[in-house]
C-alpha cells in the first residue's frame, strides 16, 4: 500500500462496502446499537455543558490577556468550539470501544476471513473477551498518560501569539494517531500482536496511518455519523492491516 492522504480514506470507503455484505451485517448490529444508546448520553450532554464548556475554557485565561481577546477572537472561538468538539469524539469513541470491544474484533475476525479466506488463529470466547477488554484498558492507559503530555503541550502553546494555532494541530496529530491505534489495533490483536510492535508498525506506514485515522476521528466528531464510524472504522482499518501486510 503505497503512503499517501487519501490511503486511509479508501481504506474506509472500502469498509463501508464490505459491511454491505449479508454475511457481515449481522455482526454490526449489536455495535450499532451500543453507538446508537451512547450517541443520545452524549449529545444531550453536549448540548447541556457546551456553553458552560466554552466559558469555562475562556476562564482560565489570565485577566492580563483580556486585551487580545478583542483582536484574536474570531480565532479562539472555533479553535474553542474545535476543541470541544475533539473532546466529545474522543469521549464518545472510547466509551463504545471499551463496550464493544469483543464484538469489534469478531467483526474484523470475519472480514479478514472474508478478504484473504484465512481467518486468524482460533480463540475460544471465553479467553478473547477478557483478552481484549484487557487490551482496551491499556490502550486507554496509553491514550492517558500520553494524552496528558500533550494536552499540557497544548495549554502552553493556546496562551503564545502566533503559536496558539499549533495547538490545533497538535490535538489532530495526536487525535489521528490515537485513532489508527484504537481501530487498527483489532486484527492486529486477532493475531495477538503485541502493543509496542503494534505502534512500531503503525509509525511505519506514516502517513497511511495518519490520514486513516484523521478520517476516523473526523467522522466520530460529526453528530448521527458517529453512530456509524465505528463498524466502518473497524472494517476500514482491517482492510488496512491486510492491504499492507500486517497479518504477515
Amino acid at each position: 500500500m503505497q503512503k499517501s492522504p487519501f490511503s486511509g480514506v479508501q481504506c474506509l470507503v472500502e469498509g463501508a462496502h464490505l459491511l454491505t455484505l449479508p454475511k457481515l451485517r449481522v455482526f454490526i448490529i449489536i455495535p450499532l446499537l451500543i453507538n446508537l444508546v451512547l450517541f443520545i448520553i452524549a449529545t444531550s450532554i453536549l448540548i447541556q455543558q457546551f456553553s458552560g464548556a466554552i466559558a469555562w475554557v475562556l476562564g482560565w485565561i489570565p485577566s492580563w490577556l483580556d486585551f487580545l481577546l478583542d483582536y484574536v477572537a474570531w480565532i479562539l472561538w472555533p479553535i474553542m468550539v474545535f476543541s470541544v468538539l475533539l473532546v466529545y469524539g474522543y469521549s464518545f469513541g472510547i466509551l463504545t470501544n471499551i463496550i464493544a470491544a469483543p464484538f469489534n474484533g469478531i467483526l474484523a475476525e470475519k472480514i479478514e476471513t472474508h478478504l484473504t479466506q484465512v481467518p486468524p488463529p482460533p480463540e475460544p470466547l471465553s479467553a478473547m473477551i477478557p483478552r481484549t477488554l484487557g487490551r482496551e484498558m491499556m490502550k486507554l492507559w496509553y491514550f492517558f498518560s500520553r494524552g496528558l503530555l500533550v494536552l499540557v503541550g497544548i495549554f502552553i502553546l493556546s496562551f503564545i501569539p502566533g503559536l496558539n494555532l499549533l495547538a490545533s494541530v497538535a490535538g489532530i496529530v495526536w487525535g489521528a494517531w490515537t485513532m489508527a491505534i484504537q481501530y487498527i489495533d483489532y486484527p492486529a490483536d486477532n493475531h495477538q500482536t503485541k502493543f509496542k510492535h503494534l505502534r512500531e508498525y503503525l509509525g511505519e506506514q506514516g502517513l497511511n496511518s495518519f490520514s486513516f485515522g484523521g478520517t476516523v476521528m473526523l467522522a466520530t466528531m460529526i453528530p448521527v455519523i458517529n453512530i456509524f464510524a465505528m463498524p466502518i472504522a473497524v472494517a476500514g482499518a482491517t482492510v488496512f492491516w491486510v492491504k499492507s501486510g500486517g497479518e504477515r
